[in-house]
């Protein structure tokens, strides 16, 4: 059986035909979107790391979460504001490759961070006493370097698998370019290619879920038992995490299983609005959720914008009035 291979260098994202109305709308809001992630977690991350007196297990988390936010929108924003402003709908394959590789990645390690953070607070709810103990700064930076290699590493074999496939077709059903979209292109034989994805994702998102359940599970038995201040701080945790969670989760899943159900076909609206909040929300949320409604990081956040005020006063003030001694000489 022969195949007419696709010798274009160039795919096409239909998604962009469903923003070409409202296209300049569409780019202001990314604009305002994106530059308020890239402030506010910036912010986050530099008070994260230079406070040595945040640097504990989990404002370190915080602080890895939404630098993978910065990595997530810059994966998506971008370009698509370009395309926006251009009304360009084409995308190359090398750079399909990248953006996919880079779209997955940055998924799979917002799940293992959402897994560390779950079982930091078990601990921390759980097992006050021995908390400082049981978790370290060390560990938590083993935690996160350990996962973030194994999340490198599937993810880099899948797409390696991906790119040996060629394709028939050229038309992507997104605004953004993912490794299922580039899967289904193909007009031989992927099923490697297609096993390992789905083994992969179904291995990793199985501990990663039993453990955040197994978390929340344990927190809520706690929650159950105390009262007063605790309880209400434990239950802030545990609806802070589920919000975020749940959110990322129903756009993952929606990702993962789109191009698995069979002869379905949906419209290319409905891929658009069931995956890009996946890559948009989370990055958006988690500064606000993680940084401005924990009290501690929301305090050192305020007094560092407000040293920034100062500065330009501060320069803009006379050198203070010095004595001068004066020697008399006989």
């Amino acid at each position: 059986m022969e195949y007419a291979f696709n010798i274009s260098n160039n795919l096409v994202l239909l998604g962009f035909g469903e923003t070409e109305e409202l296209k300049y709308l569409y780019c202001v809001l990314s604009i305002v979107v994106y530059l308020f992630i890239l402030f506010l977690s910036i912010i986050i991350v530099f008070v994260v790391f230079s406070d040595t007196r945040l640097h504990e297990p989990m404002y370190i988390l915080i602080g890895n979460l939404v630098l993978n936010g910065i990595f997530g929108s810059s994966t998506f924003f971008p370009k698509f504001i370009v395309d926006l402003i251009t009304s360009s709908r084409t995308i190359t394959y090398g750079n399909c490759i990248g953006q996919a590789l880079c779209v997955t990645l940055y998924a799979l390690y917002e799940m293992s961070t959402f897994t560390i953070m779950a079982y930091d607070r078990y601990l921390a709810v759980c097992h006050p006493l021995r908390y400082g103990i049981l978790i370290t700064n060390e560990k938590v930076v083993n935690l996160i370097v350990g996962s973030f290699i194994v999340t490198f590493i599937l993810v880099l074999t899948a797409m390696l698998l991906t790119w040996k496939l060629p394709l028939c077709g050229d038309r992507i059903n997104n605004v953004f370019c993912d490794n299922m979209s580039l899967v289904v292109l193909s007009c031989v034989d992927s099923s490697v290619s297609r096993l390992f994805s789905a083994s992969a994702t179904i291995i990793y998102l199985s501990i990663t879920i039993l453990v955040t359940l197994f978390s929340y599970v344990q927190i809520i038995v706690i929650c159950s038992k105390i009262s007063g201040e605790s309880r209400q701080k434990a239950i802030h945790t545990l609806v802070t995490h589920l919000l975020n969670f749940s959110i990322f989760l129903i756009g993952f899943f929606f990702v993962f299983v789109r191009y698995r159900l069979g002869n379905i076909k949906l419209p290319v609206v409905v891929h658009v609005l069931l995956t890009t909040p996946s890559l948009i929300v989370p990055s958006l949320f988690n500064p606000l959720i993680y940084g401005v409604r924990t009290h501690v990081l929301r305090s050192k956040i305020t007094h560092y914008l407000q040293r920034l005020q100062t500065l330009p006063k501060l320069d803009n003030m006379p050198m203070p009035f010095r004595p001068v001694t004066v020697l008399h000489t006989t």
